[in-house]
């Protein structure tokens, strides 16, 4: 039998064990708590919070991403407002996040359902034909038991709902609230040490999920990240974005990150949902977690 020419050409690389390029690690951008998350330095708004987001992603030419909404904050803060209808604007979608944003740890289902269906309206008047059948459990907070966790994944699928799950975040949300403190109390050195310990916990973290992955997998699965519309987070998202490229990162949709197989029992309500997290699989295999280093207490107790 004769081998074909390319792969004639190819022989010799093969044969010396030459490196097989590895695809690049992919991830999926979604936006939490929209359309105002956490406290605010002077002079920001929660419109100057949004616009400085979307700008980024457009300019780094990042796909549409998810935000999940929690429509109080509009009752809240109705200066807030504009955010959810610039976000649209911009071609990116939304989903649910739960009218409050209720820790169904502390609810009743009935409670809890209700939250859910009160945000409906709102989702549904902004996106139109568009899907917003997206579901991020607020403080991703499932349920204490495995029959609550059922009964609540039962409820979602029978409104067509798919869970956006969370593969990688460092704890962005944890630095919003030090940043406009410093802001207010014009610090900047611990605006400064805020801005490196945000990048370092972003760059920790790329490793600590790849290992996790690769421990299982052998593999990268397709990543999705977990930010909120804060104030630093819009600060800091264009060195955030490049400091994934330089990872090797390419970016994807939250649909394109969930079409991997690892996503399929936790996303697809109708069946009996799989380990919600990295780290719950390896404890179900009795596997230790890689060291990662805990920033909550090293900044939330800045600018006090």
């Amino acid at each position: 039998m004769k081998l074909r020419p390319l792969l004639w050409t190819a022989l010799p690389f093969l044969l010396l064990g030459a490196p097989v390029q590895a695809a690049a690690p992919q991830l999926a951008f979604t936006w939490d708590d929209l359309p105002a998350h956490s406290d605010l330095p002077p002079g920001v708004t929660r419109v100057d919070v949004a616009r400085d987001i979307i700008t980024a992603m457009k300019k780094a030419h990042l796909p549409p991403a998810y935000g999940f909404v929690n429509g109080i904050r509009l009752a809240e803060e109705p200066a807030s407002a504009p955010v959810l209808k610039m976000w649209r604007a911009a071609g990116f979608p939304l989903g649910n996040h739960t009218w409050s944003h209720m820790d169904y740890r502390q609810h009743t289902l009935a409670e809890y359902q209700t939250d859910v269906e009160r945000n409906e309206p709102l989702l549904r008047e902004l996106m139109g034909n568009a899907d917003w059948h997206w579901f991020r459990y607020p403080y991703l907070a499932e349920g204490d038991t495995a029959d609550s966790r059922q009964a609540l994944r039962s409820y979602l699928g029978g409104r067509g709902y798919k869970v956006a799950a969370v593969t990688m975040s460092f704890g962005d949300f944890l630095f919003n609230g030090p940043y406009a403190r410093c802001r207010t109390k014009g610090d900047k050195a611990a605006v400064g040490k805020l801005e490196s310990d945000y990048l370092a916990a972003a760059k920790e973290t790329i490793g600590y999920t790849r290992k996790m992955s690769h421990m299982l997998y052998g593999r990268d699965i397709p990543y999705v990240l977990l930010m909120h519309v804060g104030a630093l987070d819009a600060r800091m998202l264009p060195r955030l974005i490049a400091l994934y490229r330089s990872n090797g990162f390419t970016f994807i949709t939250l649909q394109q990150a969930e079409s991997d197989p690892w996503y399929r029992a936790y996303a697809d309500l109708g069946l009996p949902g799989g380990p919600t997290s990295l780290e719950e699989e390896l404890a179900n295999r009795n596997e230790t977690l890689p060291a990662r280093t805990n920033y909550g207490p090293i900044v939330q107790g800045m600018c006090r």
